[in-house]
């Protein structure tokens, strides 16, 4: 890998040196490495994004694809590490090469951490006027990615999600009850737009001052608007913070208000309701897929084995929304 990398580097930035490479502990489904590279007379610091050995979803995208959002997003102003290199094979799985940036990703760091205070104050602004940017890319520029095609986009996810729950084999009651609730529910269409499908705090990187990237965009496909403004909903990305209903940040409103200034959106807060329960549901089955990489032995991992215990408390938390409403 290194000889790869070393031919890659000196491409972007000239002969000069590998000084450092180390894998970065964490990370679901893909590969994290930091390298720096020494060469005329300037350290760059890098960040290396690699294949691992499975996915979360079915339909997570390709690094290929990944790379290529990057680019385009940051064209577009969206706050992202700039992408600086695709390798189709690296040692047998693909990987791209981005510059990196400093700051903090871990969710419960974020919202509880003293340090971070003047970044929680500023968190949920910053995170509707990116929102904004992604989804005000224009879709004729983007690559082929998952999307509805021609049916209603909350049609379509229901069906993915019914797809993943009978591949399990199990039963899991909570998780059908509040796939049928939301069947029986459904949202008013909205037009597609480019979807993160993973916003949330614990993958914003921010420093002491505030959001300094948006990360993990693996999961992006065309869809409604409302499922990345409801992920940050999902309790579990609270991160213990419950009393702050965005993301342990802090309230819905002056998030959303300001997202609808920014893109003449007339989105209600209350709609938002029907996508935090398929955020429970989507994540429950999450959770419970990653598990089933550890125990089938595709990856023997004990954060693997964890998350499928974690499942439990999204089937809770989807009973509770769905009494709580009526």
């Amino acid at each position: 890998m290194r000889e790869a990398l070393e031919a890659a580097l000196r491409e972007l930035f000239g002969p000069g040196e590998l000084v450092a490479l180390r894998r970065i502990p964490g990370g679901a489904s893909k590969e994290a490495w930091a390298l720096d590279y020494r060469a005329g007379g300037r350290v760059y610091p890098l960040f290396l994004r690699r294949a691992g050995g499975g996915v979360i979803q079915r339909r997570t995208l390709a690094l290929a694809t990944e790379f290529r959002l990057l680019e385009l997003a940051h064209a577009h102003g969206v706050k992202v590490a700039r992408p600086l290199w695709y390798f189709p094979d690296l040692e047998g799985r693909e990987a791209f090469l981005m510059e990196r940036l400093e700051g903090e990703s871990i969710g419960t760091r974020v919202v509880r951490r003293p340090e971070y205070q003047r970044a929680r104050e500023t968190l949920p602004r910053a995170m509707a006027e990116e929102l904004a940017r992604i989804h005000r890319i224009p879709l004729e520029e983007l690559p082929p990615l998952p999307g509805p095609g021609g049916k209603p986009a909350h049609l379509w996810i229901l069906e993915e999600l019914y797809g993943d729950l009978d591949a399990l084999g199990e039963a899991h009651p909570a998780l059908e009850w509040g796939l049928r609730w939301l069947q029986d529910h459904p949202p008013r269409p909205l037009p597609p737009v480019l979807v993160h499908g993973d916003f949330r705090v614990g993958n914003l990187m921010v420093d002491g001052e505030g959001l300094v990237a948006v990360l993990d965009w693996e999961f992006a496909h065309l869809g409604d608007p409302r499922e990345d403004l409801a992920w940050p909903l999902v309790r579990a990305w609270r991160f213990g913070e419950d009393h702050r209903r965005l993301g342990g940040l802090g309230e819905v409103g002056p998030f959303l208000e300001r997202y609808n200034a920014l893109t003449g959106g007339e989105i209600a807060e209350e709609e938002l309701f029907w996508w935090e329960v398929l955020g429970n549901v989507r994540w429950g089955l999450g959770a419970l897929n990653q598990a089933r990489r550890h125990l089938k032995g595709e990856e023997r991992s004990v954060e693997l084995a964890v998350l499928g215990r974690l499942a439990a408390e999204m089937e809770y938390e989807v009973l509770y929304l769905l009494e709580k409403h009526g």
